[in-house]
């Protein structure tokens, strides 16, 4: 399995911007398309973003497009999450996750085999 922890994470005001990274360590030559999740106090874990292997597919949930952008660079064994136009209900714990590359990409968190610790978004009105 791979190794994940999540950074960026902060207190922001609406309308403002924060980039999350996720560094991957371990089995990092297979190849896993990468997921960023969040939960928020009392909800249910919710899929945010997914990106491929080569980073030529993308996928966002319809809450935060237009606004979020998830990127990887996989030289650097990281992918980012670029979260723009935050509004208070964006207020989360954001994890990121990784699954076999040899899987069709997914928005359940079930089928995602690593995960990090989290990093809190906290957005302010």
């Amino acid at each position: 399995q791979v190794q994940l922890v999540e950074s960026g994470g902060g207190l922001v005001q609406a309308g403002g911007s924060l980039r999350l990274s996720c560094a991957a360590s371990g089995r990092t030559r297979s190849s896993y398309y990468m997921g960023w999740f969040r939960q928020a106090p009392g909800k249910e874990r919710e899929f945010v973003a997914a990106i491929s292997w080569s980073g030529g597919t993308t996928y966002n949930t319809d809450s935060v497009k237009g606004r979020f952008t998830i990127s990887r660079d996989n030289a650097k064994n990281t992918v980012y999450l670029q979260l723009n136009s935050l509004k208070p209900e964006d207020t989360a714990v954001y994890y990121c996750a990784a699954a076999s590359a040899a899987m069709n990409i997914s928005t359940y968190s079930k089928d995602y085999a690593s995960w990090g610790q989290g990093t809190q978004v906290t957005v302010s009105s």
